[in-house]
């Protein structure tokens, strides 16, 4: 029991533990699709909390702070307006590239957070989770804008639609950013081929670089003393 509060307590001071645990409890909760007013009003509040935790994270890591933030300033005002009903597409448009923004940012300040430390503690774990999920997310926002500017970007089977569901698109992108191909979504348009293509290269990176690093503080940290 001791041990669990113990945990408890340094999980509360883990901002990517809980930028990660927010991510995951969209991603579950966009299963249940409802055009109701309350359940926009709550998907939209926990965007706001995931982009709360995001300017946190930017404020504790070695990034650009005040550009991050106003990233993120920039995508809880412009979402707000989406969510009291002005919903045209140059209002997306810039709503999803300020969300992009603070995504990208908080990614790349998590990545210089854990390139900076010597020795592997669980929240370079934590920080590793939450970059790839704000990875997934930030091109997610960017397939969103491309559809919205070159509708029918994207092609798939089972919905013949001009604009694709948000959930196809971030299953896209995961299946893009983990490599393992599985979405049956496919880019048709030029600007979505060369953003998926972009994603191709960060997936594969991230595995070269961030677990490559992860495993390095392993071993630094169980080596002997020499």
């Amino acid at each position: 029991m001791r041990s669990v509060i113990e945990f408890w307590k340094g999980f509360k001071l883990l901002p990517s533990a809980w930028l990660l645990l927010v991510q995951l409890f969209i991603l579950i909760l966009s299963v249940y699709i409802n055009d109701s007013i309350s359940y926009q009003i709550f998907t939209w509040l926990l965007g706001v909390l995931a982009l709360l935790i995001i300017a946190k994270v930017i404020r504790q890591t070695p990034t650009y702070t005040v550009l991050g933030l106003t990233f993120v300033t920039g995508a809880f005002l412009l979402s707000f307006l989406m969510l009291i009903g002005f919903h045209s597409i140059t209002l997306q448009v810039f709503t999803h590239c300020f969300e992009a923004a603070a995504y990208f940012c908080a990614a790349y300040g998590l990545i210089r957070y854990m390139f900076a430390d010597r020795y592997l503690t669980k929240d370079e774990l934590f920080a590793a989770g939450a970059v790839f999920t704000l990875i997934s997310w930030g091109f997610a926002f960017l397939y969103s804008i491309c559809q919205l500017l070159v509708p029918q970007s994207f092609q798939n089977p089972n919905h013949v639609a001009d604009y694709q569901t948000w959930l196809d698109l971030l299953f896209l992108s995961f299946s893009l950013q983990s490599a393992t191909g599985l979405s049956d979504l496919m880019p048709v348009a030029p600007a979505a081929r060369v953003i998926a293509m972009l994603q191709m290269f960060c997936g594969v990176m991230y595995f070269a670089l961030i677990v490559s690093r992860l495993v390095a503080l392993q071993y630094i940290k169980i080596r002997p003393k020499e």
